[in-house]
């Protein structure tokens, strides 16, 4: 799947509307082939961000974890140790 698409469960606070629509833009543009559509698709492709993101919204809310809630700034800060390990010269 497209490596710009964070997880967004089990975090405190929850991930935020704005980062859900950009999860969905993502996604969208993933399937869709294109990142930024025709005229003659562009509804379309505003339609299906709008419903993934909506439908997200509604799983992220229904999920049940037993782990702790991650906290951002950690786990940031993981992702930026594995990106300089991974891009090392």
């Amino acid at each position: 799947m497209c490596r710009n698409i964070h997880v967004l469960s089990n975090f405190e606070p929850a991930a935020t509307d704005d980062e859900v629509h950009a999860a969905a833009l993502q996604y969208v543009r993933k399937i869709s082939g294109s990142t930024h559509p025709s005229k003659a698709n562009a509804e379309a492709f505003d339609r299906a961000v709008h419903e993934i993101a909506h439908i997200s919204r509604h799983l992220l809310e229904d999920l049940v974890s037993v782990a702790p809630p991650k906290n951002r700034e950690i786990e940031a800060e993981k992702a930026k140790a594995r990106s300089q390990k991974r891009f090392a010269a």
